[in-house]
């Protein structure tokens, strides 16, 4: 018999670039008592072109709405990434870091100053001091069930 009791859904945000640890990061968000929402598994990469990417973006952005949290995977954001970022905290979601490995036992949280910003983020022009200047790291409201989840505040600066 399958228990029915709740569990927090996570929506887990990735760079495409590590689009094969996929499996590794749903591994790592059950084994924390989670359930995963990973849009590489609900969406694959865009439905392969199915439909609009547009269309997929906004069942992310619905993914986000409904999840309880949202954890960021690898130390490079990208600035697909970023969005999701600035959309979960504009939702009061609590919001966590974590490193990428394709092994989940490998993964381990990290810290807002271990981030790096993919070559996109910048061709705005925006600098990493500046993004970093952007973000400002502060106590959840909505804390995590194992730890104080930090949730991050954008300057309206950084739009997508």
């Amino acid at each position: 018999m399958s228990r029915t009791s709740p569990l927090p859904i996570i929506f887990t945000a990735q760079s495409k670039s590590h689009f094969y640890c996929r499996d590794a990061v749903c591994e790592f968000v059950f084994l924390n008592g989670c359930v995963p929402l990973n849009p590489f598994r609900a969406f694959d990469y865009f439905l392969g072109d199915r439909v609009s990417r547009d269309v997929v973006r906004q069942g992310n952005n619905n993914l986000i709405r409904i999840c309880d949290e949202l954890w960021v995977f690898g130390h490079l954001v990208a600035n697909g990434v970023l969005f999701e970022i600035r959309y979960a905290q504009s939702l009061a979601k609590p919001i966590r870091f974590f490193t990428i490995e394709n092994r989940a036992r490998a993964i381990r949280e990290i810290s807002i100053a271990d981030l790096k910003f993919e070559p996109e983020v910048h061709s705005t022009g925006v600098t990493r001091e500046e993004l970093f200047a952007q973000i400002s790291a502060y106590q959840s409201s909505h804390p995590s069930k194992d730890t104080d989840a930090k949730q991050l505040s954008f300057l309206d600066r950084l739009e997508e």
